[in-house]
């Protein structure tokens, strides 16, 4: 791979003239190597036909990533960027197939920065299955961004028989989580050096594509899938229980959380169940199917440490409700506000 012969990004970089075109060509191209995006069009072309071959209906989706900082145990800000847009298509059942990057660098930034942010993204991109195959790059002036910011955008296909929805929770039907909740979160407090403790927890940031196929192989009737990022369990519960005007009862010694990650919680007061994931998410099944669907999940790399931890219910329509360990009941409300920012 050809090297930028600049050490810092400029507002050149971003001018559209010769230094744009050397810093996608000599950066950007090599590191996401397909056709598509080598023929540097504004725009990516794509067949039908090879759309229609994995299914019956397009899975559209975009987000933007602004985590601070860039780098942090278990991720980045590229590979947060890949595994966020893959996971939200796989979400809805679909097969990511591509992706846009679009960059919003500030002037200033370090080339090798930029430069290891898409390794990462290229090998999460390869990882996942995934091309690039479009994007943009804006460099703004210092102090209107963050030395970073990026979108990513992305298409997959729903394979037919798959009909995913935070409307299908039905009474009797179980709630499973695929591991361990809050280690993004706790991750991005320990890198910002926001805890004044040594902690090994990394990020769980990953593609969870390959583990949804699973499950889907297990059962086709899985009723509700989302990741939960922001907001956490709780908040994801939260929509579920509303969207399908049910109530969801949470048992918290079914959750799983590392000792770290509730004593960092306890320590400064965060509600673990609305900490960040980045590789975690929640599946509504029903009850039948349930055992079927664990066993596959703990078969998969992305869902060893998989675990019912809720029921769907009749009463309580639209309010999550949570079993404590002391044999008590607290009602578990949507997220107000925003416990961590800049974490996504």
């Amino acid at each position: 791979m050809a090297s930028l012969r600049d050490t810092t990004l400029t507002m050149a970089h971003g001018g559209g003239g010769r230094a744009m075109r050397e810093l996608i060509e000599k950066l950007i191209v090599p590191a996401f190597d397909n056709p598509r995006l080598a023929a540097l069009e504004d725009q990516a072309t794509v067949t039908l036909g090879s759309l229609a071959e994995h299914g019956d209906r397009l899975a559209f989706t975009t987000d933007s990533y602004v985590v601070a900082p860039l780098f942090f145990a278990g991720g980045d800000i590229g590979k947060l960027a890949i595994c966020g847009t893959v996971n939200d298509l796989a979400m809805s059942g679909a097969v990511p197939l591509y992706l846009s990057c679009g960059l919003i660098i500030e002037e200033g930034l370090p080339t090798v920065e930029l430069q290891r942010v898409l390794d990462s993204m290229s090998a999460t991109a390869r990882a996942a299955g995934v091309q690039v195959v479009t994007g943009d790059t804006k460099v703004v002036n210092r102090g209107a961004a963050d030395k970073l910011f990026i979108n990513t955008a992305g298409i997959g296909v729903v394979p037919r028989s798959v009909n995913v929805s935070a409307t299908r929770a039905r009474p009797g039907d179980v709630v499973i989580v695929n591991g361990s909740l809050g280690d993004h979160g706790v991750a991005i407090l320990v890198a910002r050096n926001e805890l004044e403790l040594q902690s090994t927890i990394a990020s769980d940031c990953q593609p969870l594509h390959g583990l949804v196929q699973a499950m889907l192989a297990a059962c086709p009737d899985i009723r509700c899938l989302r990741d939960a990022t922001r907001g956490g369990l709780a908040t994801v519960l939260n929509e579920f229980a509303a969207s399908s005007k049910v109530g969801i009862r949470l048992q918290e010694q079914a959750l799983p959380i590392k000792p770290e990650v509730r004593g960092a919680c306890e320590m400064l007061g965060l509600d673990m169940l609305y900490m960040a994931n980045e590789g975690k998410l929640v599946a509504v099944v029903p009850r039948g199917h349930a055992d079927g669907v664990l066993a596959a999940m703990r078969a998969h790399p992305a869902g060893h440490d998989a675990a019912i931890v809720g029921e769907v219910l009749a009463e309580h329509a639209g309010h999550v409700v949570l079993n404590t360990a002391f044999g008590g009941e607290r009602v578990v409300d949507m997220l107000v506000g925003e416990q961590l920012p800049r974490i996504c």
